[in-house]
Protein backbone atom coordinates (compact mmCIF):
# COMPACT_ATOMS: atom_id res chain seq x y z
CA UNK A 1 0.00 0.00 0.00
CA UNK A 2 1.27 3.51 -0.71
CA UNK A 3 -0.10 6.31 0.91
CA UNK A 4 1.06 9.81 2.54
CA UNK A 5 2.58 9.23 5.83
CA UNK A 6 1.45 6.17 5.95
CA UNK A 7 1.33 5.69 9.59
CA UNK A 8 -1.00 8.37 9.74
CA UNK A 9 -2.98 7.35 6.97
CA UNK A 10 -4.35 3.34 7.36
CA UNK A 11 -4.38 1.05 10.49
CA UNK A 12 -2.28 -1.65 8.46
CA UNK A 13 0.27 1.13 8.01
CA UNK A 14 0.81 1.72 11.08
CA UNK A 15 1.13 -2.29 11.21
CA UNK A 16 2.99 -2.32 8.72
CA UNK A 17 5.44 0.12 9.85
CA UNK A 18 5.47 -2.20 12.76
CA UNK A 19 6.25 -4.91 10.71
CA UNK A 20 9.39 -3.16 8.98
CA UNK A 21 11.32 -2.38 12.27
CA UNK A 22 10.65 -5.92 13.91
CA UNK A 23 10.88 -8.20 10.93
CA UNK A 24 12.21 -11.42 12.90
CA UNK A 25 10.57 -10.74 16.77
CA UNK A 26 6.63 -13.14 17.13
CA UNK A 27 3.69 -11.28 16.30
CA UNK A 28 1.06 -14.09 17.17
CA UNK A 29 1.61 -16.90 18.65
CA UNK A 30 -1.17 -19.56 18.27
CA UNK A 31 -1.12 -23.05 19.29
CA UNK A 32 2.45 -23.13 19.55
CA UNK A 33 3.36 -21.80 16.34
CA UNK A 34 4.92 -18.82 16.58
CA UNK A 35 4.24 -16.10 12.93
CA UNK A 36 6.89 -13.10 13.24
CA UNK A 37 6.13 -9.84 11.96
CA UNK A 38 7.58 -10.40 8.51
CA UNK A 39 5.61 -13.25 8.12
CA UNK A 40 2.19 -11.27 9.42
CA UNK A 41 2.89 -9.12 6.47
CA UNK A 42 3.66 -11.84 3.70
CA UNK A 43 0.13 -13.44 4.73
CA UNK A 44 -1.54 -10.32 5.23
CA UNK A 45 -0.35 -9.08 1.64
CA UNK A 46 -0.78 -12.28 -0.42
CA UNK A 47 -4.25 -12.41 1.04
CA UNK A 48 -5.06 -8.81 0.23
CA UNK A 49 -3.71 -9.88 -3.60
CA UNK A 50 -5.93 -12.72 -3.94
CA UNK A 51 -8.82 -10.99 -2.84
CA UNK A 52 -8.03 -8.47 -4.97
CA UNK A 53 -8.08 -11.34 -8.27
CA UNK A 54 -11.28 -12.79 -7.06
CA UNK A 55 -13.01 -8.96 -7.65
CA UNK A 56 -12.84 -7.52 -4.11
CA UNK A 57 -12.38 -4.06 -4.52
CA UNK A 58 -12.58 -0.64 -2.69
CA UNK A 59 -15.39 0.13 -0.51
CA UNK A 60 -16.45 -3.72 -1.05
CA UNK A 61 -17.69 -5.34 2.59
CA UNK A 62 -15.91 -8.68 3.24
CA UNK A 63 -17.68 -10.51 6.62
CA UNK A 64 -15.24 -12.33 8.54
CA UNK A 65 -17.60 -15.52 10.47
CA UNK A 66 -14.61 -17.04 12.35
CA UNK A 67 -12.79 -17.51 15.92
CA UNK A 68 -9.47 -15.61 17.29
CA UNK A 69 -6.55 -17.39 14.65
CA UNK A 70 -4.37 -16.40 12.56
CA UNK A 71 -6.14 -16.20 9.63
CA UNK A 72 -8.75 -13.99 11.29
CA UNK A 73 -5.89 -10.97 11.71
CA UNK A 74 -4.47 -11.93 8.17
CA UNK A 75 -8.34 -11.31 6.84
CA UNK A 76 -8.68 -7.90 8.53
CA UNK A 77 -5.87 -6.57 7.78
CA UNK A 78 -5.38 -7.77 4.28
CA UNK A 79 -9.23 -6.58 3.78
CA UNK A 80 -8.19 -3.24 4.60
CA UNK A 81 -5.05 -3.57 2.40
CA UNK A 82 -7.08 -3.01 -0.76
CA UNK A 83 -9.52 -0.47 0.21
CA UNK A 84 -12.57 -3.30 0.75
CA UNK A 85 -14.26 -3.18 4.46
CA UNK A 86 -14.32 -5.87 6.58
CA UNK A 87 -17.55 -6.76 8.95
CA UNK A 88 -16.36 -8.78 11.82
CA UNK A 89 -19.19 -10.79 13.12
CA UNK A 90 -19.36 -13.59 16.07
CA UNK A 91 -18.69 -16.99 14.66
CA UNK A 92 -21.45 -18.71 16.43
CA UNK A 93 -23.93 -16.32 14.72
CA UNK A 94 -27.10 -18.84 13.25
CA UNK A 95 -27.88 -18.03 9.89
CA UNK A 96 -31.01 -16.31 10.93
CA UNK A 97 -28.72 -13.57 12.29
CA UNK A 98 -26.36 -14.15 9.34
CA UNK A 99 -28.49 -13.78 6.52
CA UNK A 100 -30.03 -10.57 8.53
CA UNK A 101 -26.27 -8.52 8.58
CA UNK A 102 -25.10 -9.74 5.07
CA UNK A 103 -27.97 -7.97 3.72
CA UNK A 104 -27.84 -4.88 6.14
CA UNK A 105 -24.29 -4.56 5.09
CA UNK A 106 -24.06 -5.25 1.63
CA UNK A 107 -21.34 -8.05 1.98
CA UNK A 108 -20.74 -9.71 -1.21
CA UNK A 109 -17.89 -11.85 0.31
CA UNK A 110 -17.72 -13.88 3.52
CA UNK A 111 -14.55 -15.86 5.41
CA UNK A 112 -15.83 -18.65 7.10
CA UNK A 113 -14.56 -21.48 9.14
CA UNK A 114 -15.63 -25.34 7.69
CA UNK A 115 -17.02 -25.74 10.63
CA UNK A 116 -19.98 -22.67 9.64
CA UNK A 117 -19.74 -23.32 6.01
CA UNK A 118 -23.42 -25.05 6.41
CA UNK A 119 -24.90 -21.68 8.08
CA UNK A 120 -22.84 -19.95 4.65
CA UNK A 121 -24.89 -22.47 2.57
CA UNK A 122 -28.40 -21.90 3.83
CA UNK A 123 -28.26 -18.22 3.38
CA UNK A 124 -26.78 -17.85 0.55
CA UNK A 125 -29.53 -18.04 -2.04
CA UNK A 126 -31.44 -15.10 0.00
CA UNK A 127 -28.59 -12.86 -0.14
CA UNK A 128 -26.38 -11.31 -2.15
CA UNK A 129 -23.11 -13.60 -1.44
CA UNK A 130 -21.05 -14.34 -4.39
CA UNK A 131 -17.72 -15.55 -2.83
CA UNK A 132 -16.94 -17.87 -0.07
CA UNK A 133 -13.68 -18.42 1.40
CA UNK A 134 -12.96 -21.62 3.63
CA UNK A 135 -10.21 -21.99 6.64
CA UNK A 136 -10.23 -24.36 9.35
CA UNK A 137 -8.46 -23.17 12.81
CA UNK A 138 -5.00 -24.89 12.35
CA UNK A 139 -4.51 -23.69 8.47
CA UNK A 140 -1.79 -21.99 9.13
CA UNK A 141 -0.23 -24.46 11.37
CA UNK A 142 2.78 -27.17 9.95
CA UNK A 143 1.30 -30.29 8.30
CA UNK A 144 2.93 -32.17 11.14
CA UNK A 145 0.82 -30.55 13.41
CA UNK A 146 -2.58 -30.35 11.56
CA UNK A 147 -2.37 -34.42 11.26
CA UNK A 148 -1.53 -35.17 14.68
CA UNK A 149 -4.15 -32.50 15.57
CA UNK A 150 -6.92 -34.69 13.42
CA UNK A 151 -5.71 -38.09 14.44
CA UNK A 152 -5.71 -37.76 18.13
CA UNK A 153 -10.03 -35.58 17.24
CA UNK A 154 -8.56 -32.26 18.43
CA UNK A 155 -9.09 -30.21 15.24
CA UNK A 156 -13.38 -29.83 14.65
CA UNK A 157 -13.62 -29.82 11.01
CA UNK A 158 -16.65 -29.40 8.69
CA UNK A 159 -17.90 -30.58 5.59
CA UNK A 160 -16.98 -28.22 2.57
CA UNK A 161 -18.75 -29.14 -0.98
CA UNK A 162 -16.42 -26.69 -3.34
CA UNK A 163 -18.76 -24.74 -5.81
CA UNK A 164 -17.63 -21.95 -8.57
CA UNK A 165 -18.16 -19.53 -5.35
CA UNK A 166 -16.05 -21.34 -2.62
CA UNK A 167 -12.35 -20.72 -2.38
CA UNK A 168 -10.09 -22.18 0.51
CA UNK A 169 -8.00 -19.55 2.64
CA UNK A 170 -4.63 -22.13 2.24
CA UNK A 171 -4.89 -22.33 -1.41
CA UNK A 172 -5.43 -18.61 -1.89
CA UNK A 173 -2.33 -17.98 0.20
CA UNK A 174 -0.19 -20.33 -1.78
CA UNK A 175 -1.36 -19.13 -5.03
CA UNK A 176 -0.54 -15.42 -5.01
CA UNK A 177 2.59 -13.63 -4.39
CA UNK A 178 2.28 -10.79 -1.85
CA UNK A 179 2.39 -7.87 -4.42
CA UNK A 180 -1.77 -6.68 -3.48
CA UNK A 181 -2.76 -3.02 -5.54
CA UNK A 182 -1.78 -0.07 -4.34
CA UNK A 183 -4.49 1.79 -2.21
CA UNK A 184 -4.74 5.46 -1.14
CA UNK A 185 -6.60 5.36 1.88
CA UNK A 186 -8.39 8.85 3.47
CA UNK A 187 -7.92 7.54 6.94
CA UNK A 188 -11.18 10.35 7.59
CA UNK A 189 -13.26 9.46 4.94
CA UNK A 190 -12.45 5.73 4.24
CA UNK A 191 -14.11 3.17 6.33
CA UNK A 192 -11.81 0.34 8.46
CA UNK A 193 -14.57 -1.49 9.61
CA UNK A 194 -18.38 -1.85 9.88
CA UNK A 195 -19.27 -3.34 13.44
CA UNK A 196 -22.80 -4.93 14.67
CA UNK A 197 -24.41 -3.59 17.98
CA UNK A 198 -27.49 -4.68 19.60
CA UNK A 199 -30.88 -2.68 18.71
CA UNK A 200 -33.01 -0.95 21.22
CA UNK A 201 -35.91 -1.46 18.54
CA UNK A 202 -35.25 -4.77 17.11
CA UNK A 203 -31.95 -5.80 14.78
CA UNK A 204 -28.35 -4.71 15.38
CA UNK A 205 -27.00 -1.72 14.26
CA UNK A 206 -24.28 -1.26 11.92
CA UNK A 207 -21.56 0.51 13.60
CA UNK A 208 -19.52 2.13 10.82
CA UNK A 209 -16.00 3.33 11.82
CA UNK A 210 -13.39 5.10 9.56
CA UNK A 211 -9.12 4.53 9.77
CA UNK A 212 -8.60 7.43 11.88
CA UNK A 213 -11.53 6.42 14.62
CA UNK A 214 -9.39 3.73 15.59
CA UNK A 215 -6.33 5.12 14.83
CA UNK A 216 -7.15 7.73 17.51
CA UNK A 217 -7.74 5.21 20.06
CA UNK A 218 -4.88 3.35 19.47
CA UNK A 219 -2.61 6.86 19.59
CA UNK A 220 -3.86 7.16 22.96
CA UNK A 221 -3.54 3.36 23.92
CA UNK A 222 0.28 4.12 22.89
CA UNK A 223 0.79 7.29 24.96
CA UNK A 224 -0.81 6.24 27.86
CA UNK A 225 0.83 3.20 28.40
CA UNK A 226 4.31 4.21 26.84
CA UNK A 227 6.22 4.09 29.91
CA UNK A 228 4.74 1.12 31.09
CA UNK A 229 4.55 -1.07 28.31
CA UNK A 230 7.30 -0.03 25.60
CA UNK A 231 7.23 -0.38 21.96
CA UNK A 232 9.49 -3.10 20.76
CA UNK A 233 9.77 -4.11 24.77
CA UNK A 234 9.49 -8.04 25.72
CA UNK A 235 5.68 -7.90 26.96
CA UNK A 236 3.59 -10.29 25.95
CA UNK A 237 -0.09 -9.99 25.84
CA UNK A 238 -2.67 -12.78 26.03
CA UNK A 239 -5.54 -12.43 23.78
CA UNK A 240 -8.41 -14.88 24.26
CA UNK A 241 -11.42 -11.91 24.46
CA UNK A 242 -13.12 -12.19 21.25
CA UNK A 243 -11.61 -10.45 18.03
CA UNK A 244 -14.52 -9.26 16.35
CA UNK A 245 -16.27 -6.50 18.64
CA UNK A 246 -14.21 -3.36 18.86
CA UNK A 247 -12.79 -4.33 22.64
CA UNK A 248 -10.96 -6.77 20.85
CA UNK A 249 -9.32 -4.85 17.95
CA UNK A 250 -8.48 -2.38 20.12
CA UNK A 251 -7.01 -4.31 22.74
CA UNK A 252 -4.85 -6.55 20.23
CA UNK A 253 -3.78 -2.92 18.11
CA UNK A 254 -3.25 -0.83 21.02
CA UNK A 255 -1.36 -3.57 23.85
CA UNK A 256 -0.35 -5.59 20.94
CA UNK A 257 0.43 -5.44 17.41
CA UNK A 258 0.53 -1.68 17.61
CA UNK A 259 3.35 -1.42 19.46
CA UNK A 260 5.30 -4.52 18.15
CA UNK A 261 4.59 -6.73 21.12
CA UNK A 262 4.17 -10.69 20.97
CA UNK A 263 0.61 -11.35 21.29
CA UNK A 264 -0.56 -15.10 22.44
CA UNK A 265 -3.92 -16.15 20.29
CA UNK A 266 -6.22 -18.23 21.76
CA UNK A 267 -9.28 -19.55 19.79
CA UNK A 268 -11.34 -20.66 23.26
CA UNK A 269 -11.34 -19.26 26.63
CA UNK A 270 -10.55 -22.35 28.82
CA UNK A 271 -9.01 -21.31 32.00
CA UNK A 272 -6.37 -24.47 32.47
CA UNK A 273 -4.95 -23.57 28.97
CA UNK A 274 -5.18 -19.73 29.78
CA UNK A 275 -2.77 -19.98 33.02
CA UNK A 276 -0.74 -22.78 31.17
CA UNK A 277 -0.08 -20.35 28.73
CA UNK A 278 0.62 -17.06 31.28
CA UNK A 279 3.48 -19.58 32.75
CA UNK A 280 4.87 -20.92 29.13
CA UNK A 281 5.09 -17.36 27.38
CA UNK A 282 5.80 -15.80 30.85
CA UNK A 283 2.69 -13.06 29.82
CA UNK A 284 2.57 -9.86 31.56
CA UNK A 285 -0.75 -8.39 29.71
CA UNK A 286 -4.28 -9.72 29.74
CA UNK A 287 -7.46 -8.55 29.08
CA UNK A 288 -11.05 -9.96 30.33
CA UNK A 289 -14.10 -9.56 31.43
CA UNK A 290 -15.59 -10.01 35.03
CA UNK A 291 -16.45 -13.60 34.54
CA UNK A 292 -13.33 -14.73 33.09
CA UNK A 293 -11.96 -13.88 35.96
CA UNK A 294 -14.34 -14.83 37.80
CA UNK A 295 -13.67 -18.51 36.54
CA UNK A 296 -9.66 -18.14 36.86
CA UNK A 297 -10.16 -16.97 40.34
CA UNK A 298 -12.49 -19.81 41.17
CA UNK A 299 -10.04 -22.62 39.46
CA UNK A 300 -9.22 -25.86 41.53
CA UNK A 301 -5.02 -25.78 39.84
CA UNK A 302 -4.48 -21.88 39.94
CA UNK A 303 -2.01 -22.11 42.26
CA UNK A 304 -0.27 -24.87 40.46
CA UNK A 305 0.84 -22.74 38.00
CA UNK A 306 3.32 -19.98 37.83
CA UNK A 307 1.62 -16.82 37.02
CA UNK A 308 4.19 -14.11 38.62
CA UNK A 309 4.97 -13.08 34.97
CA UNK A 310 1.50 -10.83 34.62
CA UNK A 311 1.93 -6.86 35.31
CA UNK A 312 -1.52 -5.39 33.46
CA UNK A 313 -4.43 -6.55 33.58
CA UNK A 314 -7.66 -5.04 31.84
CA UNK A 315 -11.24 -5.80 32.41
CA UNK A 316 -13.64 -4.69 30.77
CA UNK A 317 -17.39 -5.31 28.76
CA UNK A 318 -19.29 -5.94 31.99
CA UNK A 319 -19.21 -4.36 35.93
CA UNK A 320 -16.54 -5.59 37.73
CA UNK A 321 -18.24 -6.79 41.09
CA UNK A 322 -16.10 -5.63 44.18
CA UNK A 323 -15.60 -9.20 45.77
CA UNK A 324 -13.67 -9.77 42.16
CA UNK A 325 -11.65 -6.66 41.85
CA UNK A 326 -10.37 -7.35 45.67
CA UNK A 327 -9.46 -10.74 45.29
CA UNK A 328 -7.76 -10.36 42.37
CA UNK A 329 -5.45 -7.77 44.08
CA UNK A 330 -5.41 -10.45 47.29
CA UNK A 331 -4.63 -13.16 45.15
CA UNK A 332 -1.67 -11.29 42.52
CA UNK A 333 -0.85 -8.27 44.26
CA UNK A 334 -1.65 -6.29 40.90
CA UNK A 335 -4.88 -4.77 40.32
CA UNK A 336 -7.41 -4.75 37.98
CA UNK A 337 -7.29 -2.05 35.58
CA UNK A 338 -10.54 -1.21 33.90
CA UNK A 339 -11.29 -0.43 30.37
CA UNK A 340 -14.41 1.10 29.17
CA UNK A 341 -15.93 2.22 25.47
CA UNK A 342 -18.97 1.36 23.04
CA UNK A 343 -19.25 0.66 19.61
CA UNK A 344 -19.92 3.74 18.51
CA UNK A 345 -17.14 5.17 19.63
CA UNK A 346 -14.50 2.59 20.50
CA UNK A 347 -12.49 3.18 24.22
CA UNK A 348 -14.09 5.74 26.38
CA UNK A 349 -12.07 5.62 29.36
CA UNK A 350 -8.91 3.63 31.23
CA UNK A 351 -7.43 3.30 34.49
CA UNK A 352 -4.20 5.08 34.74
CA UNK A 353 -1.13 2.68 34.96
CA UNK A 354 0.45 4.87 37.06
CA UNK A 355 -1.78 4.67 40.37
CA UNK A 356 -3.61 1.65 42.26
CA UNK A 357 -6.98 1.95 40.77
CA UNK A 358 -10.09 3.55 42.71
CA UNK A 359 -12.60 -0.13 43.53
CA UNK A 360 -15.43 0.49 41.13
CA UNK A 361 -13.81 3.15 38.49
CA UNK A 362 -13.50 2.81 34.79
CA UNK A 363 -10.97 5.74 34.73
CA UNK A 364 -10.36 8.47 33.19
CA UNK A 365 -11.75 9.66 29.66
CA UNK A 366 -8.77 9.69 27.20
CA UNK A 367 -7.33 12.21 25.19
CA UNK A 368 -9.46 11.88 21.99
CA UNK A 369 -12.74 11.37 23.74
CA UNK A 370 -14.88 14.29 25.55
CA UNK A 371 -17.66 13.28 27.62
CA UNK A 372 -20.61 14.91 29.37
CA UNK A 373 -22.93 13.17 32.17
CA UNK A 374 -26.35 14.90 31.53
CA UNK A 375 -30.01 14.45 32.68
CA UNK A 376 -30.99 11.69 30.23
CA UNK A 377 -34.94 13.61 29.87
CA UNK A 378 -33.26 17.30 29.50
CA UNK A 379 -29.93 16.49 28.44
CA UNK A 380 -28.40 19.09 30.24
CA UNK A 381 -24.95 18.74 32.21
CA UNK A 382 -25.30 17.81 36.03
CA UNK A 383 -22.88 18.25 38.27
CA UNK A 384 -20.41 15.93 40.10
CA UNK A 385 -21.03 12.61 42.15
CA UNK A 386 -24.69 12.62 40.40
CA UNK A 387 -26.00 10.30 38.16
CA UNK A 388 -27.16 10.91 34.69
CA UNK A 389 -26.44 9.10 31.14
CA UNK A 390 -23.22 9.76 29.14
CA UNK A 391 -22.55 11.49 26.06
CA UNK A 392 -19.43 11.10 24.49
CA UNK A 393 -17.89 12.66 21.79
CA UNK A 394 -14.51 12.57 19.33
CA UNK A 395 -13.08 14.83 16.24
CA UNK A 396 -13.10 10.66 14.21
CA UNK A 397 -16.27 9.14 16.31
CA UNK A 398 -18.64 7.19 14.69
CA UNK A 399 -21.76 9.97 13.82
CA UNK A 400 -24.80 7.46 12.15
CA UNK A 401 -25.43 4.09 12.19
CA UNK A 402 -25.67 1.72 9.33
CA UNK A 403 -28.60 2.35 7.13
CA UNK A 404 -30.67 2.88 10.51
CA UNK A 405 -31.71 6.64 10.47
CA UNK A 406 -34.60 6.44 13.19
CA UNK A 407 -31.69 4.85 15.29
CA UNK A 408 -29.37 7.38 14.76
CA UNK A 409 -31.89 10.19 15.55
CA UNK A 410 -32.13 8.72 18.74
CA UNK A 411 -28.94 7.83 19.76
CA UNK A 412 -26.73 11.27 18.10
CA UNK A 413 -27.43 14.47 19.19
CA UNK A 414 -26.22 17.75 17.96
CA UNK A 415 -24.57 20.24 20.64
CA UNK A 416 -22.21 22.91 20.39
CA UNK A 417 -21.44 22.30 16.80
CA UNK A 418 -20.75 18.99 17.54
CA UNK A 419 -22.63 15.37 17.44
CA UNK A 420 -22.24 13.72 20.53
CA UNK A 421 -23.41 9.81 21.35
CA UNK A 422 -26.30 8.90 23.34
CA UNK A 423 -24.88 5.69 25.36
CA UNK A 424 -27.74 4.89 27.27
CA UNK A 425 -24.90 4.21 30.51
CA UNK A 426 -25.46 5.80 33.44
CA UNK A 427 -22.46 6.93 35.33
CA UNK A 428 -21.25 9.56 37.85
CA UNK A 429 -17.90 11.09 37.82
CA UNK A 430 -16.20 12.92 40.63
CA UNK A 431 -14.43 15.88 41.35
CA UNK A 432 -11.15 14.56 40.08
CA UNK A 433 -12.85 13.55 37.06
CA UNK A 434 -13.15 9.70 37.74
CA UNK A 435 -16.08 7.89 35.98
CA UNK A 436 -18.10 5.14 37.99
CA UNK A 437 -20.19 3.11 35.52
CA UNK A 438 -23.61 3.05 37.47
CA UNK A 439 -25.76 0.90 35.53
CA UNK A 440 -26.68 0.26 31.78
CA UNK A 441 -29.99 0.99 29.65
CA UNK A 442 -32.54 -0.85 30.65
CA UNK A 443 -32.93 -2.48 27.24
CA UNK A 444 -29.35 -3.85 27.02
CA UNK A 445 -29.02 -7.15 29.04
CA UNK A 446 -25.20 -7.53 30.01
CA UNK A 447 -24.85 -11.21 29.72
CA UNK A 448 -20.54 -12.76 29.98
CA UNK A 449 -19.63 -9.27 28.65
CA UNK A 450 -21.94 -9.23 25.29
CA UNK A 451 -24.00 -6.64 24.75
CA UNK A 452 -27.45 -8.33 24.35
CA UNK A 453 -30.47 -6.64 23.30
CA UNK A 454 -33.75 -7.53 24.66
CA UNK A 455 -35.83 -5.83 21.44
CA UNK A 456 -34.12 -8.46 19.37
CA UNK A 457 -35.05 -12.08 21.36
CA UNK A 458 -38.49 -10.10 21.83
CA UNK A 459 -38.92 -10.13 18.17
CA UNK A 460 -37.73 -13.72 17.69
CA UNK A 461 -39.91 -14.91 19.86
CA UNK A 462 -42.95 -12.94 18.89
CA UNK A 463 -42.68 -14.74 15.63
CA UNK A 464 -43.35 -17.80 16.89
CA UNK A 465 -46.76 -18.84 15.43
CA UNK A 466 -48.85 -19.04 19.09
CA UNK A 467 -47.20 -16.07 20.93
CA UNK A 468 -48.96 -12.68 21.19
CA UNK A 469 -46.53 -10.89 23.38
CA UNK A 470 -42.91 -11.04 24.70
CA UNK A 471 -41.25 -8.73 26.90
CA UNK A 472 -37.31 -9.50 27.94
CA UNK A 473 -35.65 -8.33 31.02
CA UNK A 474 -32.08 -9.03 32.99
CA UNK A 475 -31.85 -10.78 36.00
CA UNK A 476 -28.79 -9.63 38.37
CA UNK A 477 -26.54 -12.54 38.65
CA UNK A 478 -22.92 -12.63 40.12
CA UNK A 479 -21.39 -15.19 38.13
CA UNK A 480 -22.33 -13.67 34.41
CA UNK A 481 -23.83 -10.34 34.79
CA UNK A 482 -27.34 -11.08 34.12
CA UNK A 483 -29.25 -13.88 33.22
CA UNK A 484 -31.80 -13.26 30.44
CA UNK A 485 -35.68 -13.90 31.55
CA UNK A 486 -38.31 -13.93 28.84
CA UNK A 487 -41.79 -13.41 29.82
CA UNK A 488 -44.28 -14.36 26.89
CA UNK A 489 -48.30 -14.57 26.42
CA UNK A 490 -49.69 -16.78 24.18
CA UNK A 491 -51.99 -16.44 21.64
CA UNK A 492 -55.87 -17.74 23.26
CA UNK A 493 -56.85 -21.33 23.22
CA UNK A 494 -52.88 -22.43 22.32
CA UNK A 495 -52.58 -26.13 23.43
CA UNK A 496 -49.29 -28.26 23.90
CA UNK A 497 -46.51 -25.23 23.94
CA UNK A 498 -43.54 -25.03 26.89
CA UNK A 499 -40.52 -23.66 27.31
CA UNK A 500 -38.90 -26.46 25.68
CA UNK A 501 -40.86 -25.35 22.53
CA UNK A 502 -39.78 -21.68 22.73
CA UNK A 503 -36.54 -22.23 23.60
CA UNK A 504 -36.34 -25.07 20.43
CA UNK A 505 -37.77 -21.58 18.34
CA UNK A 506 -34.40 -19.33 19.69
CA UNK A 507 -32.09 -21.53 19.20
CA UNK A 508 -32.28 -21.38 15.56
CA UNK A 509 -32.53 -17.92 15.85
CA UNK A 510 -30.13 -16.49 17.89
CA UNK A 511 -26.78 -17.53 19.18
CA UNK A 512 -25.90 -18.94 22.35
CA UNK A 513 -25.87 -16.34 24.12
CA UNK A 514 -29.22 -14.74 23.73
CA UNK A 515 -30.60 -17.66 24.54
CA UNK A 516 -32.99 -17.23 27.55
CA UNK A 517 -32.56 -18.41 30.65
CA UNK A 518 -35.61 -18.71 31.87
CA UNK A 519 -39.15 -18.11 30.56
CA UNK A 520 -42.19 -17.32 32.45
CA UNK A 521 -45.65 -17.63 30.73
CA UNK A 522 -48.50 -15.13 32.03
CA UNK A 523 -52.19 -14.34 30.82
CA UNK A 524 -51.17 -10.73 30.11
CA UNK A 525 -48.29 -7.54 30.65
CA UNK A 526 -48.48 -4.10 32.25
CA UNK A 527 -49.88 -1.61 29.62
CA UNK A 528 -49.96 2.18 29.78
CA UNK A 529 -52.93 3.67 29.10
CA UNK A 530 -52.30 3.93 25.96
CA UNK A 531 -51.13 0.70 25.21
CA UNK A 532 -46.82 0.73 26.14
CA UNK A 533 -45.60 -1.74 27.53
CA UNK A 534 -44.62 -0.86 31.01
CA UNK A 535 -41.35 -2.79 30.57
CA UNK A 536 -40.02 -0.80 34.08
CA UNK A 537 -42.49 -2.54 36.28
CA UNK A 538 -41.91 -5.81 35.17
CA UNK A 539 -38.00 -4.99 36.07
CA UNK A 540 -39.32 -3.58 39.56
CA UNK A 541 -41.08 -6.78 39.92
CA UNK A 542 -38.70 -9.20 39.10
CA UNK A 543 -35.25 -7.00 41.35
CA UNK A 544 -37.76 -7.01 44.33
CA UNK A 545 -38.20 -10.82 43.74
CA UNK A 546 -34.48 -11.46 43.69
CA UNK A 547 -33.70 -9.41 46.53
CA UNK A 548 -36.03 -11.75 48.44
CA UNK A 549 -33.87 -14.58 47.85
CA UNK A 550 -30.08 -13.33 48.32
Amino acid sequence: MTVTSREDKSIFGVIEGICEKYPHKPAIIYLGEKFSYFRLRDLVRRFAASLSDLGVGVNDKVMIYIANCPQFLVAYFGIQEIGAIPVPVSPIYTPFELEYMMNDSGAETIICQDTNFRYVKEVIEKTNLKRIIVTNLVDLLPWWKRTIGRVFDKVPKGVVRKTSEVNFFSELIRKYPSQPPKVTIKSEEHLASILYTGGTTGFPKGVPSSHAKILSSLKDFRDLTKDHIPEGGKDVLLMVIPLFPMMGQEAILGWGLGKGISVVLMPVPQVDAILEAIQMYKVTTFVGVPTLYRMILGNDRMNSYDLSSLKYCWCGGDVLPSDVFKRWHETFHIPLYQIYGTTEMGCVALSSLDRFPVMGSIGLPIPSKQIKVVDPDTLEEITANKVGELLVTSEYGTRSYWNKPEETSECFVKRNGRIWNLTKDYVQIDENGLLFYVDRSADIIKYKGYRVSCSEIEIVLQDFKVVKEACVIGIPNPDVGELIKAIVVLKEDTRGVGTSELIKWCREKLAPYKIPDHIEFRDALPKSKVGKLLRREIREEERRRWQKKK
